[in-house]
């Protein structure tokens, strides 16, 4: 399926999220002291919550939000490790990304597990976005988003499949490739040409992707690390596809710049973060209730058109248009191999760069 839209999450939309989301949940209880300290990535992002879905939840429930500011997840894990050995609660709901979901998973007590009783709405999401552990579950998602394949239109015909990126005949020395051993193209790689996530189980699968992926060697022209240099790249025509962030994509789209970011057959890369509720906090009641109210598919929907972020929701279950929902999403879907990327991170990284290193 090929996606071209011109709507971006900077087309803010008149929508009133307070009112939209509102809707279905229950009446507004009395709050004297429900307050609740949410975690989310800082900037752009944070100011969308807090002008979007932070003030339907307080209007929804009574309950006041305090907003923390928090940096990637990664480097957000190291804080809340360092507060929880000091009995402190920086955020009560923080923003995990799959992978430091799982660490922090596995270290006693950092995170409490949800009362899902009290997030009916979390049954509507696919079963994968909802995190279950031995003390119980440990994160429900809260928004998703994509890397792609992207081409210029302009250049050549849109591929049916991730392999024809190795047709040397069309993509000599022409593709841009997001550089890092876990930004997605091992988990395209396994999606394309063997069994998908399966095949991280072994070294010799392991090593398999990589030996593909030094086959299309010839065909790339930029092992890009940062987001400015693939822009430029597609800018200068020095790459004419390649792989790149889908709602960016749309964003270069709108403003006139000739890019289509596209699902082909595979489907295309989805990562996505969840809400994780603290093991030191007393806000468990509280934290549900938001948890509830986010997964909701009014709210998503408001995540989706204000934010840019794709609904861990089917289409049909919101009220985005086609052209709303091509704008953030699209399918099928690659999950990466988030358990191989920990269990066996120095073996998949050393593969890769030495790959990457050879002539």
């Amino acid at each position: 399926m090929t996606i071209k839209t011109n709507l971006t999450r900077r087309s803010f939309l008149q929508t009133s999220a307070a009112a939209a989301a509102a809707s279905g949940l229950a009446a507004p209880l009395i709050a004297q002291d429900r307050v609740l300290k949410i975690g989310s990535y800082g900037g752009y992002f944070e100011d969308s919550f807090k002008q979007y879905v932070y003030p339907g939840f307080t209007e929804a429930t009574g309950i006041t939000v305090e907003s923390v500011t928090q940096p990637n997840s990664a480097d957000w894990l190291i804080t809340m490790q360092q507060a929880a050995m000091a009995g402190t609660v920086p955020a009560d709901l923080s923003l995990y990304a799959r992978d430091t979901l799982i660490k922090a998973s596995r270290e006693e007590g950092l995170l409490a597990p949800l009362d899902m009783s009290k997030v009916p709405a979390a049954s509507q999401l696919d079963p994968y976005f909802v995190f279950e552990d031995s003390p119980g579950v440990l994160g429900v998602g809260a928004m998703s988003w994509f890397s792609s394949m992207v081409i210029n239109p302009d250049e050549i015909d849109a591929p049916a499949s991730w392999a024809d990126f190795w047709n040397t005949e069309i993509f000599e020395a022409s593709l841009g490739i997001a550089r890092r051993y876990n930004a997605g193209f091992m988990d395209v790689i396994a999606a394309t040409f063997f069994d998908g996530e399966e095949t991280f189980a072994t070294n010799e699968g392991i090593i398999a992707i990589t030996e593909k992926a030094a086959e299309l060697k010839p065909n790339v022209a930029l092992w890009w690390s940062a987001e400015s240099q693939m822009e430029q790249a597609m800018k200068n025509l020095d790459v004419v596809a390649g792989t790149y962030y889908h709602d960016v994509a749309g964003i270069m789209a709108a403003d006139g710049f000739p890019i289509l970011s596209m699902f082909p057959k595979e489907g295309c890369v989805q990562d996505y973060g969840s809400w994780c509720l603290s093991g030191l906090s007393e806000k468990g009641a509280e934290a549900a209730e938001f948890v509830n109210y986010s997964s909701t598919p009014e709210v998503q929907a408001i995540m989706s058109r204000m934010i840019g972020t794709a609904p861990l929701l089917p289409q049909e279950a919101t009220d985005l248009t086609d052209e709303e929902f091509a704008a953030v999403s699209g399918s099928p879907s690659i999950r990466p191999a988030y358990g191989a990327y920990l269990d066996n991170e120095t073996f998949i990284q050393e593969t890769w760069d030495a790959m990457l290193a050879e002539g």
